[in-house]
Protein backbone atom coordinates (compact mmCIF):
# COMPACT_ATOMS: atom_id res chain seq x y z
CA UNK A 1 0.00 0.00 0.00
CA UNK A 2 0.81 3.45 -0.38
CA UNK A 3 1.53 6.25 1.43
CA UNK A 4 -1.69 8.27 2.42
CA UNK A 5 -2.23 11.66 1.13
CA UNK A 6 -1.32 13.26 4.83
CA UNK A 7 1.81 11.90 4.87
CA UNK A 8 3.43 12.36 1.34
CA UNK A 9 1.50 15.89 0.40
CA UNK A 10 1.53 16.22 -2.90
CA UNK A 11 0.73 19.99 -4.45
CA UNK A 12 -2.32 19.64 -7.35
CA UNK A 13 1.16 19.59 -10.34
CA UNK A 14 1.93 16.84 -8.23
CA UNK A 15 4.81 18.82 -6.79
CA UNK A 16 5.90 17.91 -3.29
CA UNK A 17 4.19 19.75 -0.79
CA UNK A 18 6.63 22.46 0.71
CA UNK A 19 9.71 22.63 -1.73
CA UNK A 20 7.20 22.71 -5.01
CA UNK A 21 9.44 20.72 -6.76
CA UNK A 22 8.76 17.11 -9.20
CA UNK A 23 11.93 14.57 -9.38
CA UNK A 24 12.92 15.75 -12.69
CA UNK A 25 13.69 19.48 -11.00
CA UNK A 26 16.37 18.34 -9.03
CA UNK A 27 19.77 17.28 -9.77
CA UNK A 28 22.09 14.41 -7.72
CA UNK A 29 24.59 17.23 -6.54
CA UNK A 30 22.63 19.54 -4.34
CA UNK A 31 23.95 23.20 -2.60
CA UNK A 32 21.75 24.04 0.82
CA UNK A 33 21.97 27.57 1.65
CA UNK A 34 20.11 29.27 4.61
CA UNK A 35 19.26 32.91 2.64
CA UNK A 36 17.19 32.96 -0.42
CA UNK A 37 18.90 35.97 -1.89
CA UNK A 38 21.79 33.10 -2.06
CA UNK A 39 20.46 31.30 -3.77
CA UNK A 40 21.10 33.72 -7.28
CA UNK A 41 24.56 34.32 -5.77
CA UNK A 42 25.33 30.74 -6.21
CA UNK A 43 23.43 30.11 -9.75
CA UNK A 44 24.74 33.34 -11.26
CA UNK A 45 28.16 31.03 -11.21
CA UNK A 46 26.32 28.05 -13.31
CA UNK A 47 26.87 28.40 -16.88
CA UNK A 48 23.28 27.46 -17.31
CA UNK A 49 20.50 28.25 -15.10
CA UNK A 50 17.32 25.54 -16.43
CA UNK A 51 14.74 25.67 -13.59
CA UNK A 52 14.10 28.51 -10.94
CA UNK A 53 10.91 27.88 -8.42
CA UNK A 54 10.12 28.97 -5.09
CA UNK A 55 7.89 28.58 -2.21
CA UNK A 56 8.10 30.06 0.50
CA UNK A 57 11.39 30.41 2.18
CA UNK A 58 12.21 27.54 -0.24
CA UNK A 59 14.03 28.81 -3.29
CA UNK A 60 15.55 26.53 -6.08
CA UNK A 61 17.44 26.62 -8.87
CA UNK A 62 18.69 24.27 -10.71
CA UNK A 63 21.66 24.33 -13.82
CA UNK A 64 24.88 23.16 -15.21
CA UNK A 65 28.85 23.76 -14.60
CA UNK A 66 31.19 22.61 -16.40
CA UNK A 67 28.88 19.91 -17.64
CA UNK A 68 27.81 19.00 -14.05
CA UNK A 69 24.05 19.60 -13.26
CA UNK A 70 23.58 21.06 -10.01
CA UNK A 71 20.88 22.06 -7.39
CA UNK A 72 20.93 24.95 -4.71
CA UNK A 73 18.20 25.55 -2.79
CA UNK A 74 17.51 27.98 0.36
CA UNK A 75 16.35 26.05 3.46
CA UNK A 76 15.88 28.94 5.60
CA UNK A 77 17.10 29.17 9.26
CA UNK A 78 16.84 26.15 11.46
CA UNK A 79 16.85 22.46 12.24
CA UNK A 80 12.99 22.60 11.85
CA UNK A 81 13.38 23.62 7.97
CA UNK A 82 16.01 20.86 7.85
CA UNK A 83 13.21 18.09 8.38
CA UNK A 84 11.77 19.55 5.77
CA UNK A 85 14.08 19.85 3.34
CA UNK A 86 15.80 16.31 3.71
CA UNK A 87 12.51 14.69 3.70
CA UNK A 88 11.17 16.31 0.73
CA UNK A 89 14.49 15.80 -1.15
CA UNK A 90 14.62 12.59 -0.45
CA UNK A 91 11.31 11.88 -1.83
CA UNK A 92 11.67 13.72 -4.68
CA UNK A 93 14.76 11.33 -5.29
CA UNK A 94 13.36 8.14 -4.06
CA UNK A 95 9.97 7.96 -3.67
CA UNK A 96 7.46 7.03 -6.84
CA UNK A 97 4.98 9.79 -6.81
CA UNK A 98 2.81 7.66 -8.94
CA UNK A 99 2.85 4.48 -6.93
CA UNK A 100 3.20 6.66 -3.87
CA UNK A 101 5.76 3.86 -2.49
CA UNK A 102 9.33 4.00 -2.21
CA UNK A 103 11.38 2.99 -5.38
CA UNK A 104 13.70 -0.20 -5.28
CA UNK A 105 16.89 1.31 -5.69
CA UNK A 106 17.80 4.08 -3.71
CA UNK A 107 19.81 7.10 -5.47
CA UNK A 108 22.40 8.68 -2.48
CA UNK A 109 22.59 12.81 -3.02
CA UNK A 110 25.90 14.31 -2.53
CA UNK A 111 24.63 17.64 -0.28
CA UNK A 112 26.78 20.49 0.50
CA UNK A 113 25.97 23.18 2.96
CA UNK A 114 27.31 26.23 2.04
CA UNK A 115 26.84 28.84 5.14
CA UNK A 116 28.04 31.66 7.85
CA UNK A 117 29.72 30.72 10.95
CA UNK A 118 30.62 32.36 14.06
CA UNK A 119 33.94 30.77 15.57
CA UNK A 120 34.35 30.54 19.60
CA UNK A 121 38.04 29.35 19.53
CA UNK A 122 40.40 32.65 19.74
CA UNK A 123 42.78 31.37 16.63
CA UNK A 124 40.50 30.69 14.23
CA UNK A 125 40.55 33.66 11.75
CA UNK A 126 37.58 36.12 10.89
CA UNK A 127 37.19 35.33 7.06
CA UNK A 128 38.47 31.67 6.97
CA UNK A 129 36.55 28.64 5.63
CA UNK A 130 35.69 25.46 7.88
CA UNK A 131 34.49 22.03 7.05
CA UNK A 132 32.80 20.68 9.55
CA UNK A 133 34.10 16.76 10.48
CA UNK A 134 31.68 16.56 13.21
CA UNK A 135 28.94 18.23 14.36
CA UNK A 136 27.21 18.21 18.02
CA UNK A 137 23.42 18.58 17.73
CA UNK A 138 21.42 20.98 20.39
CA UNK A 139 18.06 20.71 18.55
CA UNK A 140 16.74 17.22 19.12
CA UNK A 141 15.75 16.42 15.69
CA UNK A 142 17.97 13.16 15.30
CA UNK A 143 15.98 11.75 18.94
CA UNK A 144 12.23 11.86 16.78
CA UNK A 145 13.92 9.48 14.43
CA UNK A 146 15.16 6.00 15.13
CA UNK A 147 18.85 6.19 14.43
CA UNK A 148 20.94 3.53 15.94
CA UNK A 149 24.38 3.71 14.42
CA UNK A 150 24.74 7.75 13.77
CA UNK A 151 25.64 8.66 16.95
CA UNK A 152 28.97 8.89 18.51
CA UNK A 153 27.72 8.12 22.22
CA UNK A 154 31.40 8.31 23.85
CA UNK A 155 31.80 11.94 22.99
CA UNK A 156 28.24 12.97 23.77
CA UNK A 157 28.52 11.25 27.30
CA UNK A 158 31.93 13.43 27.50
CA UNK A 159 30.33 16.61 26.54
CA UNK A 160 27.51 16.00 28.92
CA UNK A 161 29.41 15.24 31.96
CA UNK A 162 32.13 18.49 31.13
CA UNK A 163 28.68 20.65 30.63
CA UNK A 164 27.10 19.46 33.69
CA UNK A 165 23.92 19.43 31.15
CA UNK A 166 20.62 20.17 32.20
CA UNK A 167 17.93 17.73 31.96
CA UNK A 168 15.58 19.57 30.98
CA UNK A 169 17.27 20.22 27.69
CA UNK A 170 17.20 17.80 25.20
CA UNK A 171 19.98 15.48 25.00
CA UNK A 172 23.49 16.51 22.39
CA UNK A 173 23.91 14.31 19.70
CA UNK A 174 26.97 14.04 17.61
CA UNK A 175 27.26 12.92 13.99
CA UNK A 176 29.87 13.12 11.22
CA UNK A 177 30.11 14.22 8.03
CA UNK A 178 30.57 11.70 5.01
CA UNK A 179 34.61 11.24 4.54
CA UNK A 180 34.54 10.49 1.12
CA UNK A 181 32.36 13.61 0.14
CA UNK A 182 34.41 15.64 2.69
CA UNK A 183 37.92 14.59 1.39
CA UNK A 184 36.99 15.79 -2.22
CA UNK A 185 36.03 19.33 -0.76
CA UNK A 186 39.18 19.64 1.41
CA UNK A 187 42.26 21.20 0.48
CA UNK A 188 44.76 23.38 2.18
CA UNK A 189 42.73 26.51 2.34
CA UNK A 190 40.00 24.65 4.15
CA UNK A 191 40.14 24.28 8.54
CA UNK A 192 38.65 21.39 9.51
CA UNK A 193 36.22 21.85 12.89
CA UNK A 194 33.84 20.66 15.51
CA UNK A 195 30.45 22.50 14.82
CA UNK A 196 27.81 23.20 17.57
CA UNK A 197 24.80 23.43 16.19
CA UNK A 198 22.42 25.84 17.78
CA UNK A 199 18.39 25.87 17.87
CA UNK A 200 18.31 30.01 18.53
CA UNK A 201 20.98 33.09 17.83
CA UNK A 202 20.02 35.04 20.61
CA UNK A 203 20.02 33.21 24.03
CA UNK A 204 21.40 29.48 22.97
CA UNK A 205 24.22 31.25 21.45
CA UNK A 206 24.91 33.21 25.16
CA UNK A 207 23.69 36.52 23.40
CA UNK A 208 21.59 38.77 25.58
CA UNK A 209 19.78 41.76 24.34
CA UNK A 210 17.07 42.16 26.88
CA UNK A 211 16.17 38.37 27.83
CA UNK A 212 18.78 37.07 30.29
CA UNK A 213 20.30 34.35 28.92
CA UNK A 214 20.05 31.27 31.86
CA UNK A 215 23.14 29.79 31.24
CA UNK A 216 25.23 33.40 30.18
CA UNK A 217 28.84 31.30 30.31
CA UNK A 218 27.50 28.71 27.40
CA UNK A 219 30.02 29.57 24.84
CA UNK A 220 33.15 29.24 27.05
CA UNK A 221 31.23 26.26 28.75
CA UNK A 222 31.67 24.83 24.69
CA UNK A 223 35.05 26.27 23.39
CA UNK A 224 36.65 24.45 26.54
CA UNK A 225 35.32 21.05 25.90
CA UNK A 226 38.16 18.58 24.63
CA UNK A 227 37.56 14.80 23.55
CA UNK A 228 40.85 13.30 22.40
CA UNK A 229 42.45 16.56 21.31
CA UNK A 230 39.01 17.24 19.26
CA UNK A 231 37.40 20.88 20.48
CA UNK A 232 33.99 22.74 19.27
CA UNK A 233 35.01 25.17 16.83
CA UNK A 234 32.13 27.42 15.51
CA UNK A 235 28.44 27.61 15.88
CA UNK A 236 25.87 27.48 13.42
CA UNK A 237 22.20 26.53 13.58
CA UNK A 238 21.72 23.43 10.76
CA UNK A 239 24.87 21.25 10.17
CA UNK A 240 24.15 18.47 12.97
CA UNK A 241 20.01 18.13 11.29
CA UNK A 242 21.73 18.07 7.83
CA UNK A 243 24.23 15.41 9.19
CA UNK A 244 21.74 13.47 11.05
CA UNK A 245 19.15 13.64 8.69
CA UNK A 246 21.50 12.42 5.06
CA UNK A 247 23.28 9.67 7.37
CA UNK A 248 19.76 8.18 8.06
CA UNK A 249 18.50 8.61 4.35
CA UNK A 250 21.35 7.60 2.89
CA UNK A 251 22.80 10.71 1.53
CA UNK A 252 26.22 12.21 1.45
CA UNK A 253 26.49 15.77 3.26
CA UNK A 254 29.19 17.99 4.24
CA UNK A 255 28.95 21.66 5.70
CA UNK A 256 31.09 24.40 4.39
CA UNK A 257 31.09 26.96 6.97
CA UNK A 258 31.89 31.45 6.21
CA UNK A 259 33.80 31.96 9.56
CA UNK A 260 31.99 35.50 9.42
CA UNK A 261 32.78 35.89 13.20
CA UNK A 262 34.70 35.63 16.41
CA UNK A 263 32.69 35.23 19.35
CA UNK A 264 35.70 35.00 21.66
CA UNK A 265 37.83 37.71 20.14
CA UNK A 266 34.79 39.82 19.06
CA UNK A 267 35.76 40.01 15.97
CA UNK A 268 33.43 40.49 12.51
CA UNK A 269 33.94 40.32 8.77
CA UNK A 270 34.51 43.22 7.19
CA UNK A 271 33.49 42.20 3.64
CA UNK A 272 30.84 39.44 4.51
CA UNK A 273 29.74 39.26 0.68
CA UNK A 274 33.11 39.03 -0.86
CA UNK A 275 34.33 36.17 1.42
CA UNK A 276 30.85 34.05 0.92
CA UNK A 277 31.42 34.56 -2.83
CA UNK A 278 34.83 33.27 -2.74
CA UNK A 279 33.46 30.27 -0.28
CA UNK A 280 30.89 29.70 -3.22
CA UNK A 281 33.27 29.99 -5.78
CA UNK A 282 35.60 27.47 -3.82
CA UNK A 283 32.90 24.91 -3.40
CA UNK A 284 31.58 25.16 -7.01
CA UNK A 285 35.18 24.01 -8.25
CA UNK A 286 35.28 21.18 -5.84
CA UNK A 287 32.36 20.12 -7.22
CA UNK A 288 33.10 20.32 -10.67
CA UNK A 289 36.60 18.70 -10.79
CA UNK A 290 37.13 15.30 -12.07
Amino acid sequence: MGLGKSELILNADQSIYHLNLVPEDLASTVILVGDQDRVPRVSGFFDTVTLKKGKREFVTHTGTLAGKRITVISTGIGADNIDIVLNELDALANIDFATRSAKKEITSLDIVRIGTSGAIQAEIPVDSFLLSEFAIGFDSLLHFYKNTGVQHPKIQEAFVAHSEWDNNKAVPYVVQCDTVLAQKMYSDKILKGFTGTNIGFYGPQGRKLRLQAKEPDFNETLASFSYEGMQITNLEMETSAIYCMSKLLGHRAVSMNCILANRSTGRFSEQPIEIMDSLIKYTLEKLTCS
